[in-house]
C-alpha cells in the first residue's frame, strides 16, 4: 500500500470506526470488569453514571451514562461539526451497548492492583478513541464547546468536573475507594496521553551546512521527505547561509545522518523530538 493510500485510509470512516470500537471495548472491559466490582469511580460522565448506580442501585452505570449524554449531544449538534458529533455519537452508543453486554468480573485482593489494571486497560482504550476523529462523548463535548466559545482550556474543564465528582463521591463512598479511584484516573490519564501520541512522535532535524542545496535534494530524493531553507547568519563568522529543516519518521534518523555526513563532514545537525506533525504524510487535523 503506497503512502497516499495509507494516508487516505488513516482518514477513512472504516479506520476511525475501528479505532473507536477497539478503544470502547478496552475501556468497557477495564471499567465494568475491574473498576466497578471494586466500586471505583472512573471520572467523567461514565464515572458519574457509576456513582449514581452505586448510590441508587437503579438501572446500570452504562444506562445512566447514556441518559446523561443525551442533553450534551443536543448541545454538540448545535455547536460542533457534524463529522465529529456523528463519530462521537457512535462512540457513546458503542460504549453504552458494549459496557452493558459485559458480564464477566475480575476481583482483586489488592485494590491498588485493581486500580492499576483498570487504569492500564481503560487508558489504552481512551488513547485509541482520542486517535480517531471522534470521541466517546461525555464531558469532552462540553470541554470543546467551552474552549471554542470562551477559550477555556479543556484540561481545566476536566479537572474541575472531576474535582466536583470526587468531592461528591466522598459523601457516598468509603474514602479509601475514592483515593484508589484517584490513583486509577491519574494512571489512566497518563496512559491515555502516551497511547494517543505513540504514533504521532516525529523528529525535526535542523542542518547547518555550506552544501545545504545538495543535502536538501538528497533528503527529498532518498528519504522522500520535504525540506525547507531557513536563512541564517553566523554570530562568530558573520557569514550568511541557509539551514535545512525537515521532519522525519523516527526510523529515518540514521539514514539522514548518513546522507548528511556523506555530503559534508563538517555539517552541524540538531535533532529534536516533536509531539505532533499535521499535514501531508503525517497526521490529519481533528476538527470539532
Amino acid at each position: 500500500m503506497t503512502k497516499p493510500l495509507l494516508n487516505r485510509f488513516a482518514g477513512s470512516v472504516a479506520w476511525n470506526l475501528f479505532l473507536i470500537t477497539s478503544g470502547v471495548i478496552l475501556f468497557s472491559i477495564g471499567a465494568v470488569s475491574i473498576a466497578m466490582p471494586m466500586e471505583f469511580v472512573s471520572g467523567g460522565l461514565f464515572g458519574t453514571g457509576m456513582l449514581i448506580y452505586y448510590v441508587s442501585g437503579y438501572l446500570s452505570a452504562p444506562i445512566w451514562y447514556f441518559i446523561l449524554n443525551i442533553p450534551l449531544f443536543i448541545l454538540g449538534w448545535k455547536f460542533l461539526s457534524r463529522r465529529f458529533i456523528l463519530y462521537s455519537l457512535y462512540g457513546f452508543i458503542a460504549t453504552t451497548v458494549i459496557s452493558e453486554l459485559i458480564t464477566f468480573k475480575y476481583y482483586f485482593d489488592d485494590p491498588l492492583l485493581a486500580a492499576v489494571a483498570a487504569a492500564g486497560i481503560c487508558g489504552a482504550g481512551l488513547g485509541l478513541i482520542v486517535r480517531s476523529l471522534g470521541s466517546d462523548g461525555g464531558v469532552t463535548i462540553v470541554a470543546i464547546i467551552l474552549h471554542q466559545k470562551y477559550n477555556a482550556r479543556m484540561g481545566q474543564v476536566f479537572f474541575i468536573y472531576n474535582s466536583v465528582l470526587f468531592a461528591f463521591s466522598l459523601f457516598f463512598l468509603d474514602v479509601n475507594k475514592v483515593m484508589y479511584s484517584l490513583i486509577y484516573i491519574f494512571i489512566m490519564s497518563t496512559i491515555m496521553e502516551y497511547c494517543s501520541s505513540l504514533f504521532n512522535h516525529r523528529k525535526i532535524a535542523m542542518i547547518i551546512s555550506d552544501r545545504h542545496k545538495e543535502i536538501a535534494d538528497a533528503i527529498m530524493s532518498r528519504l522522500h521527505r520535504g525540506a525547507t531553507f531557513i536563512p541564517t547568519r553566523g554570530a562568530y563568522t558573520d557569514k550568511n547561509g541557509f539551514m535545512v529543516m525537515t521532519v522525519l519518521q523516527n526510523y529515518q534518523i540514521k539514514r539522514l545522518e548518513e546522507l548528511v555526513f556523506e555530503l559534508d563532514e563538517d555539517a552541524f545537525v540538531i535533532i529534536e523530538n516533536t509531539f505532533n506533525v499535521m499535514g501531508i504524510g503525517f497526521s490529519k487535523r481533528k476538527t470539532y
